[in-house]
């Protein structure tokens, strides 16, 4: 594997500094994406809602409850409340 140029390195830091956010920014989407969506396209949105909120550690009981409601206003008040931490 070659190395990166520092340019890269640069972009590459950027973004694991701002991986929180960016995860955040897309978990409201996929919420719009629900919000719009039926059918297996809703299923799959959720499958990636679950996995970003994973990747947020959320609390695993949290996110059951989420999932199991199947209402995109949870995922949405949730983006809220942690996009205000």
């Amino acid at each position: 594997m070659t190395d990166h140029t520092p340019f890269q390195q640069n972009i590459i830091k950027k973004y694991y500094k701002n991986l929180d956010v960016i995860s955040v920014q897309r978990l409201g989407e996929l919420a719009t994406e629900l919000f719009l969506s039926t059918g297996k396209k809703r299923i799959n949105c959720w499958k990636r809602a679950e996995a970003a909120m994973i990747k947020l550690n959320i609390p695993q009981s949290r996110i059951e409850h989420i999932l199991a409601s199947d209402d995109p206003t949870l995922l949405a008040r949730l983006v809220q409340e942690i996009g205000h931490k």
